[in-house]
C-alpha cells in the first residue's frame, strides 16, 4: 500500500523554530515528527511513500534519503509553488495506482490505521476521512456523521456559534485513485476547502472513521509542546 505525507508547509506559526528547520523535521521526543509518521505508516503495512516538500527541502531529503533505513521507499515531490493539500497529491498522481493514505505532516499520533483502512474497504466509499474529537471545533474542519458512518455535512472552521459537532478532520485520509480526477492539475487546491465540499455537493459518499487514540496537530507552539510532553509521559 502507498501513502502521501503532506510536508510542504512553511510552519509560519512556529517561527522562529521553522526559520531553519522544516516543520515536519521539528523533534518530538528526540526524533523528527516526520520520522514518527513514517514509522507509524510502516507499522500499518505501508512501505511506498510520497512526500511533498517546499520549505528547506534538502533538510528532509538529506536526513531520510531513499527511506531504506526505516524500511520504506520514499519518492519526493519538491514544489516550487505551493499547491495546497490536494494539489500536492495531484502532482504525484501517477504514483497512486491503488488505494492510498494521505497523512498531514504536522499530525502527531501513534494511531493504528489498519481499522480505518478496513472500514474504507468495507464502505465502498472512494474516500474515508479520519476524525477525532476536539474541544474547539470552530478552529477545525468539522463533520456531521450519520449512523452508517457516512459524512453528511462538512464545514471548514465554522463561526463559534455555528459549530454543530466536535468531530474534526484529523488530517488522515484513505483514498481511491479516482478521487484524483476531482483535483485540477498545476493548481492550488485543498481537500478541506475544495475537494470534500465538492464531493458532498455531488452526492459522492464520504465515509468517516473516528480515531480514538490521541492526535495532536503540532502547528501551534503550545501543541508542539503538548506532543513532546505526551511522548515523555509514554516513555516513562
Amino acid at each position: 500500500m502507498k501513502a502521501m505525507i503532506l510536508s510542504a508547509g512553511e510552519g509560519t506559526r512556529l517561527r522562529p523554530l521553522t526559520l531553519t528547520t522544516p516543520k515536519p523535521m521539528l523533534p518530538v521526543g528526540g526524533r523528527p515528527l516526520l520520522e514518527h509518521i513514517i514509522l507509524n505508516l510502516q507499522r500499518c503495512g505501508i512501505s511506498d511513500i510520497g512526500i511533498n516538500l517546499y520549505h528547506l527541502p534538502e533538510k528532509v531529503i538529506d536526513y531520510f534519503g531513499t527511506g531504506r533505513q526505516l524500511g520504506v521507499n520514499i519518492r519526493y515531490s519538491v514544489e516550487t509553488t505551493l499547491l495546497g493539500s490536494a494539489g500536492g497529491v495531484k502532482r504525484l498522481a501517477g504514483f497512486f495506482d491503488q488505494t492510498f493514505v494521505v497523512y498531514y505532516g504536522d499530525v502527531f499520533t501513534f494511531a493504528n490505521l489498519r481499522p480505518m483502512i478496513e472500514l474504507h474497504r468495507q464502505s465502498g466509499a472512494p474516500v474515508t476521512m479520519g476524525l477525532y474529537r476536539v474541544p474547539d471545533p470552530w478552529n477545525r474542519g468539522i463533520v456531521e456523521l450519520d449512523s452508517n458512518k457516512s459524512i453528511v455535512r462538512f464545514v471548514e472552521k465554522p463561526p463559534k456559534d455555528l459549530a454543530f459537532s466536535n468531530l474534526a478532520n484529523a488530517g488522515i485520509y484513505v483514498l481511491e485513485p479516482e478521487i484524483l480526477n476531482w483535483i485540477p492539475a498545476n493548481t492550488h487546491y485543498d481537500f478541506g476547502h475544495d475537494v470534500f465540499p465538492n464531493l458532498l455537493a455531488q452526492g459522492v459518499k464520504v465515509a468517516g472513521y473516528v480515531i480514538n487514540e490521541p492526535i495532536i496537530d503540532i502547528g501551534l507552539p503550545e501543541k508542539y509542546a503538548e506532543a513532546n510532553a505526551f511522548v515523555s509521559e509514554v516513555a516513562v
